[in-house]
């Protein structure tokens, strides 16, 4: 039976969105977001193409600012506020953009692929631990939970998949996401020296396996092209 790919709550984007939604496309390489008064919006520095209406932006608080430590570069903070009422329009160096509406869940992402998030969700800065280390984001990976939506860059158009309904195997430099509480584990499918002269991150994957999905670009290339702007 050919595997179903997940679709309605968690992956918005490829199906026309109505217009009252959070978060929703606009072409695939931005995100529209309806922002009101009251329910503002955390974006990535630099991310704003456009926007209409009357809105406003400012540096994160000092407490949250320091909450992302980790994740930042000096002294400036990755995020900004979003606050008024107006539509903003956010991309990031033409890269694919999904939204995902989280329903009281953890996303764990790379803070690289992190454009934008409802302010009224949690966000800290993780150490990466155990196998999910062989997935090439960093000591440190960006953890959003609570109910509201997300929207992360990738290269290419990415697949969610169900870890529910099969373990899935993912190559660590193809990873985008995942929610936290997966069962993840190593897989090594080749032998050593089977590719003398050339390497593959194809020779070791990363299992995840439990009630929950990852997020997968179709590109392995980890050159850093969607870093956070300084």
């Amino acid at each position: 039976m050919e595997r179903q790919l997940l679709s309605g709550t968690y992956l918005e984007g490829c199906t026309a969105a109505p217009a009252t939604a959070r978060m929703a496309n606009h072409g695939g390489a931005m995100c529209r977001v309806a922002v009101t008064s009251g329910q503002d919006v955390l974006a990535k520095a630099g991310a704003m193409v456009a926007y209409d209406g009357f809105l406003q932006y400012e540096p994160v608080s000092q407490s949250f600012r320091r909450t992302l430590g980790e994740w930042a570069s000096g002294e400036r903070s990755p995020l900004l506020r979003w606050f008024g009422d107006g539509t903003l329009y956010l991309a990031d160096f033409g890269a694919d953009v999904l939204n995902l509406q989280l329903d009281d869940e953890s996303l764990s992402v790379n803070g690289s692929h992190l454009l934008a998030l409802d302010a009224s969700l949690g966000c800290t800065v993780e150490k990466v631990k155990g196998p999910a280390l062989l997935a090439g984001t960093g000591l440190y990976n960006v953890t959003v939970s609570g109910s509201g939506w997300v929207s992360v860059t990738s290269r290419g158009v990415p697949v969610v998949l169900d870890c529910a309904e099969a373990e899935t195997y993912v190559d660590p430099d193809a990873l985008v996401a995942w929610t936290t509480g997966l069962e993840i584990r190593t897989r090594r499918t080749l032998k050593v020296g089977a590719l003398i002269g050339r390497g593959s991150g194809e020779a070791v994957q990363l299992g995840f396996r439990g009630s929950g999905f990852v997020v997968v670009q179709p590109s392995e290339d980890t050159s850093g092209r969607l870093k956070i702007r300084g």
